[in-house]
């Protein structure tokens, strides 16, 4: 093989007042300034697609190191094809082969390399990442505030990483590579809120000064408020599913009458209506674990039972404008509800109920909760969330201050 040429300029960084463009070799103090600028190397190498093009790199403080800057690169080329690919370009393309990716990871895969990953490594060679470049930029983005103004929380900071170290694995795989920079990095360590109880103390503290958990729950007695406040509710089936049963706001918007079996008193969570890039999308659910058969009580067969009948009064009274889409929880005019609407209106029945503030997803957490003050077997409780952690974790902790 033709050995590579490596060519090395001097150039610096001042701009043309005129054209407004870097000088760059042009600059008329480099000849009679030897400490102004700094050399650069430019050698051509092979991208992904095995093309030739033109890299140039600078920084060096003599044109020797610059040459044997470039000689090292070129020898990287003579190993295999990638050489020239830049991190920034490596990340666009694994993620462009990434097909069976759920829409909601995909958009978080997304914004990570869009917001953080390029602008900060981006230019940066592949092959020429280190574990350094990875934990500045993790120093980075704990220390400095996100694009839209608010500091990185550390749990961020961790999916940030994630991302990174996932599509650098599939860069070792394709020996590109040879380790992972991004194993072994300096990480902060995020601690989850744990769900409290609102107890009597914890209400009368909000109700004086606003003060409120990050996450809370209700007691039974509160629940029950909430509960029969809304029981005229068009979409009191919904909010007693995801108290008593634990269901996602993501599987709620997703629920069909076909994975309902009011007979055998059981729904199966099958998928799930998500936000992603701005739309709507249909997926799986969330984990393998989410994909479960969920027991219904005789109150909730009834309950159900009561809520298809209203459907069915609403299709009648809609006539030609009710286009049947086969999910449990419409619009006027059968449209399936999107995720955020339901967080939206839950949010102003809480507000309207007077009871102490609680989230939506929180129901979950209330749902394990209660489960377990009934002495329901833990299997039984594990399966019917598809969520392990919170029933081993929180729920159990839950439940021991509500006996308190």
């Amino acid at each position: 093989m033709a050995k590579t040429r490596v060519q090395v300029s001097r150039r610096c960084g001042c701009v043309d007042a005129e054209t407004g463009r870097q000088r760059g070799v042009t600059c008329p103090r480099l000849p009679v300034d030897g400490d102004h600028g700094s050399w650069y190397f430019a050698v051509q190498l092979r991208g992904l697609d095995g093309k030739r093009q033109r890299v140039r790199q600078g920084g060096y403080t003599d044109s020797e190191e610059a040459q044997a800057a470039g000689r090292a690169l070129a020898a990287a080329d003579r190993d295999g094809a990638g050489a020239g690919c830049t991190l920034g370009q490596w990340l666009a393309r694994w993620l462009a082969t990434k097909d069976a990716l759920r829409p909601s990871t995909r958009q978080g895969y997304a914004t990570h390399i869009r917001l953080y990953l390029i602008p900060q490594l981006g230019r940066i060679l592949l092959h020429q990442l280190t574990s350094r470049d990875v934990n500045e930029l993790l120093a980075t983005l704990a220390s400095r505030p996100s694009p839209t103004g608010r500091r990185l929380s550390p749990a961020t900071v961790v999916r940030i990483h994630a991302t990174l170290r996932t599509a650098l694995n599939a860069a070792v795989r394709a020996r590109l590579i040879p380790v992972n920079p991004a194993n072994g990095a300096e990480l902060p360590h995020p601690q989850r809120p744990h769900p409290v109880v609102w107890t009597v103390g914890r209400t009368a503290r909000w109700q004086q000064t606003g003060e409120r958990p990050a996450v809370a729950v209700w007691t039974e007695q509160q629940l029950a408020a909430l509960l029969t406040g809304v029981a005229q509710d068009r979409l009191y089936a919904a909010w007693w599913l995801a108290a008593l049963r634990g269901l996602r706001r993501g599987e709620l918007a997703g629920l069909r009458w076909m994975d309902v079996d009011l007979q055998a008193a059981e729904l199966t969570v099958t998928q799930q209506r998500v936000h992603a890039d701005g739309q709507v999308v249909v997926g799986p659910p969330k984990s393998a674990a989410s994909c479960r058969e969920v027991a219904l009580d005789a109150q909730t067969v009834r309950m159900l039972t009561r809520h298809r009948e209203r459907q069915e009064q609403l299709s009648a009274m809609a006539g030609t404008r009710w286009q049947d889409s086969g999910y449990g929880f419409t619009t006027a005019t059968a449209a399936p509800l999107r995720p955020d609407y339901l967080t939206g209106r839950f949010r102003r029945l809480v507000a309207a109920s007077g009871l102490p503030p609680v989230r939506l997803h929180d129901l979950r957490h209330g749902a394990a909760t209660l489960a377990l003050a009934a002495h329901t077997d833990l299997k039984v409780v594990q399966a019917m969330l598809g969520h392990a952690r919170i029933v081993l974790r929180a729920a159990s902790k839950l439940r021991r201050e509500l006996s308190t």
